[in-house]
């Protein structure tokens, strides 16, 4: 929770939901789009306290179609899905280079 409270802070207030086929869903006007549409602007990686293998990344987007700001969360590693993968291997990374090596999508 913390997390998605300090992109909240950053204006990262609505929902982006990933669909089973790894589109992402903008819940303010309900578009669906492949991840090349959207925009990352922020990342932050998580791991499990108690399993480093559950890891997940909370995404903050921008919407292509309405230009919300909005949240999704994803997984990745051993635990993430085909939508989960699909998402993260064509979103672009529209991210400032102001931030530094903070979590680079690479990583």
């Amino acid at each position: 929770m913390e997390v998605l409270n300090d992109l909240r802070t950053l204006g990262f207030t609505e929902d982006v939901l990933v669909s089973d086929e790894g589109e992402l869903c903008c819940r303010v006007c309900g578009h669906c789009t492949g991840a090349p549409e959207m925009d990352l602007m922020e990342l932050r990686r998580l791991e499990g306290a108690s399993d480093p293998a559950d890891m997940a990344a909370v995404l903050g987007l921008r919407c292509a179609e309405c230009g919300a700001l909005g949240t999704a969360i994803v997984r990745f590693g051993p635990e993430g899905s085909e939508a989960d993968d699909i998402v993260l291997a064509h979103l672009p990374d529209h991210r400032r280079d102001d931030v530094g090596d903070r979590d680079r999508a690479s990583d």
